[in-house]
């Protein structure tokens, strides 16, 4: 079925019965072409550019819980492609292009709202920094507009400009950023995968990877061996845990992050706002929620929850931005496991195993990146070679001294 008014008012006219699953709940089939591990967004995103651009539809993705019940369904809805270096804005950029036209691409309500991203400096020194970063996004055809203090109190009059320690000099925005939804992503690249004959098979654990002469022939699940010509992991924090079975040791380290949501409030952040002088970002959701976060919890875990002093640090810091935070009440929290890499950028690779390929490292930045990160993998997986925007993104880019080092922070994935 595809989605269109005339099926809507049809089906609120009969009741809302004709309605049928999304996607079906297939047995795995002994053997696949590709099989990809972990049906998060990034996993169904793959399967799905795997299958529609491609034209490889004989896939499985294995999910060891349900559908999109990772990372993917765990963070705080953001998208964007202002970045600065060359191994990331093209990737980013294309990412932004493919969010442009998703939700017509697989018939999809996503709820995409380009409602502009503006992060905030405090500084000469910062605004220095930050119009660099906008310069460089408008030579790879992203956009970019530097506020002063006079144009960003018209968008954003509840921010405290005169804070004594950060007082607030301006803001750079990005107006095709914005926020999307994060569970319906999942849903849509799922149904769109399911739609081109891809078996998504939920709640099928990988305890083992097979190999036969160097080579990865399968996996061993918890609901048997299935064998494939290609394997492909997209497990985001859980990576090091996947690829430990193929004895394959990666620079990632699982770290715990935590969003937020407050009590529905009438409309009054109308962007996605980020603090210059720390980790902070907000938006307002449809149903009137803030959403909002900040630092991962800085411990390695694969736990989804984190530490009340992060919780601390993250409303004191959100109080810097918007004293006004401080009257509503926080609902509900929750974390997710983040692949952490040495410099703070992805990976999508080929790795020293034949047959292997790996998706992975994307820190803050995995919900973003969707599209791109899939359409990429795919064409990797397809093609046997990565894509013009992912050259940079090689696993052995820190032995050969070549990181991608957004923020500057050196090889420590904590503090990126």
């Amino acid at each position: 079925m595809r989605f269109s008014a005339f099926s809507i008012f049809k089906e609120a006219l009969g009741g809302n019965r004709g309605w049928k699953p999304q996607w079906r709940d297939p047995a795995p089939k002994p053997h696949y072409d590709v099989i990809i591990v972990g049906g998060g967004g990034h996993g169904l995103a793959t399967a799905y550019y795997l299958a529609k651009e491609f034209g490889i539809a004989n896939v499985a993705v294995l999910e060891k819980s349900w559908l999109g019940s990772g990372n993917i369904g765990r963070n705080t809805t953001i998208i964007r492609s202002n970045y600065m270096l060359p191994g990331n804005e093209p990737f980013y950029e294309l990412s932004m292009k493919l969010w442009e036209g998703l939700e017509q691409d697989f018939n999809f309500n996503a709820m995409i709202s380009q409602r502009g991203v503006i992060n905030l400096f405090h500084s000469d020194g910062q605004r220095d920094t930050y119009a660099r970063r906008g310069n460089s996004a408008l030579l790879e055809g992203a956009d970019a507009e530097l506020l002063n203090p006079g144009q960003l109190k018209e968008i954003a009059p509840f921010l405290n400009f005169n804070h004594a320690r950060f007082p607030i000099f301006g803001g750079l925005m990005q107006r095709r950023g914005g926020t999307a939804r994060h569970d319906a992503v999942a849903w849509g690249y799922g149904r769109g995968a399911d739609m081109r004959g891809i078996d998504i098979i939920q709640n099928c654990d990988v305890t083992g990877i097979i190999r036969k002469n160097g080579l990865v022939t399968g996996v061993e699940t918890s609901k048997g061996t299935i064998g494939c010509n290609r394997l492909a992991l997209a497990t985001a924090g859980h990576s090091t845990i996947t690829a430990n079975m193929a004895d394959l040791r990666l620079p990632i380290e699982s770290h715990v992050l935590q969003a937020f949501v407050s009590e529905g409030l009438k409309p009054a952040i109308d962007n996605v706002i980020t603090f210059g002088m720390g980790h902070f970002y907000i938006s307002q959701s449809d149903k009137g929620g803030l959403v909002f976060g900040g630092d991962i919890d800085g411990y390695n875990s694969y736990a989804r929850r984190g530490g009340l002093y992060t919780v601390e640090h993250v409303f004191e810091t959100g109080l810097s931005m918007i004293p006004g935070l401080s009257r509503s009440k926080v609902l509900r929290t929750w974390g997710g496991v983040m692949d952490m890499s040495m410099d703070g950028s992805p990976i999508i690779d080929k790795t020293p195993v034949p047959n292997l390929y790996l998706n992975t490292g994307w820190c803050y930045g995995g919900f973003k990146a969707t599209p791109a990160s899939g359409f990429t993998f795919a064409h990797l997986i397809a093609k046997n070679e990565p894509h013009p925007v992912t050259r940079q993104m090689r696993l052995d880019r820190f032995e050969r001294g070549y990181s991608i080092d957004e923020g500057g922070k050196g090889p420590q994935p904590n503090l990126h």
